[in-house]
């Protein structure tokens, strides 16, 4: 069995599904999985309901405003709307239905009960799609296979009980699912942490022995460098898992950092295509795979947060002060970007994803003096030689940190 993973960007609009079904006609779909996101930016915009939801705001409009997009794209797909429209307005109605009656504080439970309604809305609609269309599949709610622990968003996944339920799968088929979702033992819907419908298609790989996992993407395959950022990207043809399991701690945006390393254990091989162009040879990531071409890689993440911790008495930053500070920084879910120390002092450039480190912060202000710099940028040359450094656009330079061949910078514009 195939594995493909289509993103939002793929399935955006109406004209956007029609192109999953004329490539899927292209590349062949027999024996396939299909892993789907949430249509565009829905995501975010759900994202929107849950903050409006705790501001004691009027949340429903905006679920309104959400289900109103999904139904014009049905629109323009379908001639007879009936069916899906009916089944569109229970996903919506259910998200205000359970926000009425909620009294769980929790926001990352009810984060997960409400965004999940993104994939299950674009899966519904491009598996009646594709049905119409004479491609015929299956839809399956993975929340029933792909089980988890009751981490809410960020849920880790119990490989025995999601290996065994999807061991169940028929072969033969085309199946259409959801990406980022699963349940935990109670079934209420569990999320794998931003950007995870690419770890749900490996761990789906991984589950039904896959000949290949494919990613669609708007790119023709894994670049060099982001072309938001980075003028005149160059294609990679092949990457081993290793360079890909790097590029993807570093943060390049095309592969998520979980993904690798389920495929790399039974070493399915992992391409990245364009949807645009799906007949295009893309990005093959295969075991003992070359760097092809050996260039350098560069790596942007933006809106990052450089801290300097200093002892207060000019003791040493030991071990024990080490741990204490990483286990809080465990605690309040900040991601550690690259970490430099000295004898009394300490510097990390952190990610701040929920909000959490102006907390943290001024709890250890009272141990630690702290300096703190917001907005700042994180470049990571991966294979850097004398010329990289001529791409970065001219900015402050706050840190500087080298390991082996890979370079970081980080700098303030």
């Amino acid at each position: 069995m195939k594995v493909y993973k289509f993103g939002g960007a793929s399935v955006k609009d109406a004209d956007s599904v029609k192109n999953v079904a004329i490539l899927l006609e292209k590349v062949g779909c027999e024996d396939t999985f299909m892993v789907v996101s949430a249509m565009g930016k829905t995501t975010n915009a759900l994202e929107e309901v849950v903050q409006l939801y705790f501001d004691e705001q009027d949340y429903e409009k905006k679920i309104h405003e959400i289900e109103a997009f999904h139904l014009e794209i049905v629109k323009e797909l379908f001639d007879d709307q009936t069916k899906i429209n009916q089944e569109l307005k229970i996903f919506f109605s259910d998200i205000v239905s359970f926000l009425r009656r909620n009294k769980s504080p929790n926001y990352s439970y009810v984060y997960d009960q409400v965004v999940c309604n993104g994939e299950l809305a674009s899966t519904r609609i491009i598996s009646a799609y594709l049905n119409q269309t004479g491609i015929a599949n299956t839809w399956l709610d993975v929340r029933d296979y792909l089980k988890t622990d009751n981490n809410y968003r960020e849920g880790k996944v119990n490989w025995d009980e999601t290996e065994k339920n999807f061991r169940t799968i028929e072969s033969g088929k085309l199946y259409v699912t959801q990406g980022f979702l699963g349940s935990d033992e109670n079934h209420f819907t569990t999320t794998l942490g931003r950007e995870g419908s690419d770890y749900t298609a490996a761990i789906i790989a991984y589950c039904l022995d896959a000949q290949s996992m494919t990613i669609w993407k708007d790119v023709p395959g894994v670049l060099n460098a982001d072309p938001r950022y980075f003028s005149d990207p160059v294609l990679l043809n092949h990457i081993s898992y290793e360079e890909a399991i790097e590029l993807a701690y570093y943060g390049a945006s095309v592969i998520h950092p979980k993904t690798m390393q389920p495929l790399q254990n039974k070493e399915i091989p992992f391409f990245v295509k364009s949807f645009i162009n799906p007949t295009d040879s893309g990005t093959a990531i295969k075991k003992g795979a070359p760097l092809e071409p050996k260039i350098s890689c560069f790596i942007l993440k933006k809106d990052q947060h450089l801290v300097r911790f200093s002892s207060k008495d000019f003791s040493f930053i030991t071990e024990d002060k080490l741990s204490g500070i990483f286990n809080q920084l465990y605690d309040a879910k900040i991601k550690v970007n690259l970490m430099q120390n000295s004898a009394i002092s300490l510097s990390l450039c952190v990610e701040d994803k929920y909000g959490n480190l102006k907390e943290l912060l001024n709890k250890l202000d009272k141990m630690y003096n702290i300096q703190h710099d917001e907005q700042v940028n994180l470049y990571t040359i991966r294979h850097f030689d004398e010329h990289s450094e001529k791409v970065l656009p001219l900015e402050r330079e706050l840190l500087r940190q080298t390991l082996k061949e890979t370079l970081q910078i980080v700098t303030k514009a």
